[in-house]
């Protein structure tokens, strides 16, 4: 949710704002009379939610979508048309906007102290949620072991050797605590993948939660991906509760652990730090219930809340196709309250929600703030990512969705622009430029991996594009623009992108097998590498006689002591075993007669350039030049 801070000015710098603008106003060059409102001397009084997205805010207040955009971007805000607002940046651009924003349902016809009394109850509508937490860490430091104890589940062993493939969101209640105030707490947690293929994953994760688990195994210590994490935490300014797993084993060094986490600014409280550290055992589920209620201790403090009776806001965390569901999207919901039979836009989707279930794939009827809930009845698939904003009516969310997806092709084609004539200027000449389209982001982050493997010293892979869902009309223009060919895993190519990709010859290729498409992307690479030049010695051959040495020719007469020589062969001539002269065979004689080629035994005698470098004695190889294409492995 987009936030920004309201700077302070002067009464001087104040002054002199409003002489400005009154002089803009009286020439009338800024805006439309009827927005301007000037001899109205009070601003218009707007109500707003505590949540608002950028579109709703410009119906409300009667003002063009661009300007109100425009307007949060200069205040350091980058929001597009579905995205959502809080209550405070709303009242600062609304100001900048000559709108007075107050609390929805407040009595604004009345008095400062009216406002404020119906904004005080508006407050008191926001009620706790649970926290979002994400659990990070280096891979093999045991996250999906913590889970797994804490679920009493066993999807370690489930997984594709033991490694988590996509962001997995589940719900726990703690029902044995010491401390009766955290009896029955839910707590949401997100698995991210932890290996280091799916760090773009890991970093999505740390824009969504509330709090970071970030799990250290004692033998270990701090590893790359360990300091990859506090890194993501602290730029989104998530707090991080270090879990200390593995303290159970023999080479675990605790007070080692803890030092190195301190050298990167996670000190812990014993030490007179602010860092909460639980040591645990993962595998045998010691200290599994004081790291929960750490969790729900430091979310008390942060003091989460949210309102559940108003439209819900979201944001998508993974998205597939399914049998019986088609577009199935798992939705983290901020604020608000889904229900079964809401209008949702979902970025450039949208629909009517058909099917509502939780994390265990149970149905439900609505879900609130901090809940993970799988969404199905999507015209189309989201993208990771992208918001969620529940309507009143399906053509509301219709128009949303039509909007974000023009913005959205809009700035493609920019980017799609950008990039060509970035690649103009650069002159690389050996890039394989590729668009990638899966299925789930699980699947894009591992092809995008091994993807990465695949380069040599003269070439290499670009990735111009990627994201989850079908090859659209937007990834056809791009491709069309960059030179690029797409690359679909498990998903289909729309209607409208394969019509451009036929008139423009773009290649899109499908597959079912991540290594089948890696090995076909190897193979074009492969394609676009200068052939490597081969000299295949095929005979060799003793000077004996020169017969002609004119002008117009040079005939040599030779005998084949190896293999064979024919007519377009190549020739080396060695002198005291340097070479000294090559040349092609023109012509080939046996005897008196024009013959294509003579074998080993045989005399022969050798049509050659005039002027050639040949004497009687030397010793020539024939050999034939071969391109080779090379194969990058």
């Amino acid at each position: 949710m987009a936030q920004i801070q309201r700077k302070k000015i002067s009464k001087k710098e104040e002054r002199s704002a409003r002489r400005i603008g009154d002089n803009f106003g009286g020439r009338g060059a800024i805006e439309p009379i009827k927005r301007k409102e000037p001899q109205t001397p009070q601003k218009r009084v707007v109500e707003l939610p505590e949540i608002v997205s950028v579109k709703d805010f410009a119906d409300k207040t009667g003002l063009p979508v661009a300007q109100v955009i425009t307007t949060l971007m200069k205040n350091g805000v980058l929001a597009t048309i579905n995205q959502t607002i809080d209550y405070e940046t709303a009242s600062i651009i609304g100001d900048e906007l000559s709108i007075e924003v107050i609390p929805e349902k407040a009595v604004s016809k009345t008095s400062r102290e009216d406002i404020s009394h119906s904004a005080d109850q508006d407050t008191q509508k926001l009620v706790s949620r649970p926290p979002v937490v994400t659990v990070m860490g280096h891979v093999d430091h045991g996250k999906t072991t913590l889970l797994d104890n804490i679920r009493k589940s066993k999807v370690a062993e489930s997984e594709s050797g033991g490694i988590t493939q996509h962001i997995s969101a589940y719900q726990v209640v703690l029902d044995k605590t010491k401390n009766k105030d955290l009896q029955n707490r839910t707590i949401t947690f997100l698995d991210t993948p932890g290996h280091a293929a799916f760090s773009t994953m890991r970093e999505h994760g740390t824009t969504i939660t509330d709090i970071v688990v970030l799990i250290v195994a004692a033998n270990d210590g701090v590893m790359p991906q360990t300091t990859e994490v506090i890194e993501k935490s602290k730029a989104n300014h998530v707090p991080i509760i270090v879990a200390i797993n593995k303290v159970d084993l023999p080479d675990a060094d605790i007070m080692r652990t803890k030092q190195q986490l301190s050298e990167h600014g996670l000190v812990p409280e014993e030490w007179g730090g602010s860092t909460v550290m639980v040591e645990i055992s993962a595998k045998q589920g010691r200290g599994i219930d004081d790291l929960l209620e750490m969790i729900l201790l430091q979310a008390d403090l942060m003091d989460l809340k949210a309102d559940p009776d108003s439209g819900a806001v979201g944001v998508i965390i993974e998205s597939h196709m399914e049998k019986g569901h088609g577009a199935l999207a798992l939705a983290l919901i901020e604020n608000g309250t889904v229900k079964i039979g809401d209008p949702v836009a979902i970025g450039s989707s949208y629909g009517r929600v058909r099917v509502l279930e939780n994390y265990t794939g149970r149905p439900i009827k609505e879900a609130g703030p901090s809940f993970p809930v799988r969404i199905a009845g999507l015209k189309s698939l989201p993208g990771f990512g992208d918001r969620l904003i529940s309507f009143t009516s399906e053509k509301e969310a219709k128009d949303a969705a039509l909007r974000s997806e023009r913005m959205q092709s809009t700035l493609r084609i920019a980017t799609a622009k950008k990039v060509q004539h970035d690649f103009a200027e650069s002159g690389k000449t050996i890039e394989l430029n590729i668009i990638i389209k899966s299925d789930v982001v699980g699947s894009l982050e591992a092809i995008k991996k091994l993807l990465s493997e695949v380069h040599s010293q003269e070439a290499s892979i670009k990735i111009i594009s990627e994201g989850v869902g079908p090859v659209s009309e937007s990834d056809a223009t791009l491709a069309q623009a960059t030179g690029s060919k797409v690359l679909a895993f498990r998903v289909p190519t729309l209607m409208a992108a394969k019509k451009i990709a036929e008139k423009e010859g773009i290649k899109i290729q499908r597959f079912d097998v991540i290594y089948e498409l890696v090995d076909s992307a190897k193979a074009d690479l492969s394609a676009l590498l200068p052939p490597e030049i081969i000299e295949e010695e095929v005979g060799n051959i003793k000077i004996l006689a020169i017969f002609r040495d004119d002008k117009k020719a040079f005939v040599a007469g030779g005998l084949v002591e190896s293999g064979k020589v024919a007519v377009g062969d190549e020739i080396k001539v060695f002198q005291n075993n340097n070479e000294e002269y090559r040349d092609k065979v023109h012509s080939l004689r046996h005897g008196k007669s024009e013959t294509k080629e003579c074998v080993s035994g045989t005399e022969c005698g050798l049509g050659l350039n005039p002027g050639a470098n040949v004497a009687v004695g030397d010793r020539a190889t024939i050999f034939r030049t071969v391109k080779k294409l090379r194969k990058i492995e």
